[in-house]
């Protein structure tokens, strides 16, 4: 419901924003009306001078129409310089439409990969659900799921993509970057994802795969695919909404596969019984 909630705000901030660059084109375009009427005037007065060179009968005449003239090319500057802010309001909200368009296409495909996600109980499938909305929606090269096991209170990979799982090692709880984050729920970021070293005990990204307060895993990541250079704000907000999915997806399978394998013993004994 989240995600369709937030793709209706994001088509009302569309119309909104139409709605400013409705008004906006409508200004620029009154500015330029506006423009013309005062170079028409200029015209008019530039063109009696010459055909009534004897009509202004004193120096005072004469410096009146300078002075207006003058006065008209001021008018006229500041006009031009309004349509130049104008324009580059217009650009800058033009961005901004662009930016919401994409927001409202992560959301809505964060929506549909939620839905898968939970549209299986089979552990296998939901891993490999979650790999694929990395890769595809927060655009991850090199990267691995971590999952806490509370006996050892130790993280291991139960699956990776660009990077094979058996690199990855195993973090006590605490330990290192991974094993902090484990323990606190904060997500972590690198301040600077350009000049990144890859190092698999301190990756640039690590999210806290929890529901609610309780940690089960992280997500570490090491690489970014190529046309992806930055993260936007739109992906801050995709990797805490894909971690609660993800955590809550992952929980709910492997006590599905549990209680199937209770079930199959109980069966089992039962069979055993009344042979």
């Amino acid at each position: 419901m989240a995600g369709i909630e937030d793709h209706h705000g994001g088509t009302n901030r569309a119309e909104e924003f139409l709605q400013i660059f409705k008004k906006g084109a409508e200004f620029t375009q009154d500015l330029l009306k506006e423009n013309e009427r005062l170079r028409f005037q200029i015209l008019k007065l530039e063109e009696k001078e010459r055909q009534e060179p004897g009509a202004p009968s004193d120096d005072a005449t004469v410096r009146k129409l300078q002075e207006k003239i003058a006065a008209l090319e001021e008018e006229k500057a500041q006009i031009l310089d309004r349509i130049r802010e104008v324009e580059e309001e217009n650009l800058d909200f033009a961005n901004r439409y662009v930016d919401i368009e994409n927001e409202n296409n992560m959301l809505a495909n964060l929506y549909i990969a939620s839905y898968q996600l939970h549209s299986t109980l089979d552990f296998n499938e939901v891993l490999q659900i979650i790999l694929e909305i990395v890769i595809n929606l927060i655009g991850a090269e090199q990267f691995g799921v971590m999952l806490l096991d509370e006996k050892t209170n130790s993280l291991r990979a139960v699956g990776s993509e660009g990077i094979e799982r058996d690199e990855l090692p195993v973090i006590e709880l605490g330990e290192g970057v991974i094993g902090q984050m484990a323990k606190t729920g904060e997500n972590y970021f690198v301040d600077d994802l350009e000049h990144y070293q890859k190092d698999l005990t301190n990756p640039m990204v690590c999210i806290p795969l929890k529901i609610k307060e309780h940690v089960i895993g992280v997500i570490v990541i090491y690489s970014l695919l190529e046309q992806k250079s930055r993260f936007a704000e739109v992906d801050y907000e995709l990797f805490t909404l894909l971690a609660g999915h993800a955590a809550t997806a992952i929980f709910s399978s492997k006590l599905y596969s549990e209680s199937e394998r209770k079930l199959t013993t109980i069966q089992g004994f039962i069979d055993l019984m009344t042979k």
